[in-house]
């Protein structure tokens, strides 16, 4: 199969390696005739060197993982993180590429969208899985005021008119299927739901986050892996939201960095950091001058016009 292009990625791409960090190879292959002409064409390959699966990666240890021009052009059209930080990670990281990279680089700004789906969304869990805001309990438990008052049957869209709007709770755009949607602290439910399934989803919600809140505030039980990458997904968003672009090493290495390796407290120096910026992020979404969706008719005549180029003449 022939590589379109392959590079390093991780917390190398990031500026967040150390001597301890792994090594990550991304990559993007074109499919084999035979691959084509028989519709089998994989989604991607992976290679490790790690020698047991349920073991943590060490400094000698290497990653390769390689998808398919289509698999890799759908990431990139739903705005998955790992395609958009292909998109734009350097050249003194990219190991080999070939003309079709080129072509694509060229054009990544028709992948951009104000909907960084998986951006937003995995920066907002981890906002919401170790917040320490009282105005997201207060969120949650004015909409279940509203809506415990309500015959349980009832749909959602019955009482749409009474349920509260914050800056925690509001109308998103419509799903695929044209359904309204209304979002509590991240949580999304179609205007469809009933009324006595949203309740115990947010009754549960109420009460484990006011626990994860107390331990949050004590440093305790915190994944800062995972809230470094929720903090750098939420930074990446901004700058694709402000700029159009995204920069590598990240502008702001040094504080992810921190964050990774627990040097700092949480609700002090982080949690307010992470909550702050998700509100922003979420404001520039709904404020972006961005297409709602990337151009995929476009990206459809890419792949055939490469293929036939690539395989056929």
């Amino acid at each position: 199969m022939k590589t379109v292009v392959r590079m390093k990625f991780g917390s190398h791409l990031y500026g967040t390696a150390t001597p301890e960090s792994d090594v990550d190879f991304k990559g993007v292959f074109l499919p084999t005739k035979e691959q084509v002409l028989l519709g089998k064409i994989p989604k991607h390959y992976s290679f490790s060197t790690r020698k047991d699966a349920g073991t943590r990666n060490t400094k000698d240890d290497v990653d390769v993982e390689f998808y398919s021009l289509h698999y890799f052009i759908k990431l990139a059209c739903d705005g998955q993180t790992v395609a958009m930080d292909m998109l734009h990670t350097p050249e003194d990281l990219i190991e080999e590429k070939s003309p079709v990279w080129d072509v694509i680089i060229g054009n990544r700004h028709r992948f951009y969208t104000r909907n960084l789906k998986s951006f937003i969304d995995y920066a907002r869990r981890q906002a919401s899985k170790y917040g320490i805001r009282g105005s997201r309990l207060n969120a949650v438990r004015q909409v279940l005021d509203a809506v415990q008052r309500e015959d349980p049957s009832a749909k959602l869209h019955e009482v749409w008119d009474k349920l509260p709007r914050s800056e925690h709770c509001f109308d998103v755009e419509p799903d695929p299927k044209g359904l309204k949607m209304y979002q509590v602290c991240g949580k999304s439910f179609p205007e469809s739901a009933a009324v006595g399934y949203i309740i115990p989803i947010l009754r549960k919600f109420y009460d484990e986050y006011g626990q994860r809140a107390k331990l949050a505030a004590e440093n305790k039980n915190i994944d800062w892996k995972a809230v470094s990458h929720a903090l750098r997904a939420a930074y990446q968003t901004k700058e694709i939201l402000t700029e159009k672009t995204i920069t590598f090493p990240l502008k702001n290495a040094s504080f992810l960095m921190k964050v990774k390796q627990g040097q700092l407290d949480y609700l002090t120096e982080v949690g307010p950091v992470l909550e702050s910026l998700m509100e922003e992020v979420e404001h520039l979404a709904r404020q972006s001058d961005l297409p709602e969706r990337a151009e995929s008719a476009y990206w459809n005549k890419f792949i055939c016009e490469t293929l036939e180029k690539e395989l056929f003449d």
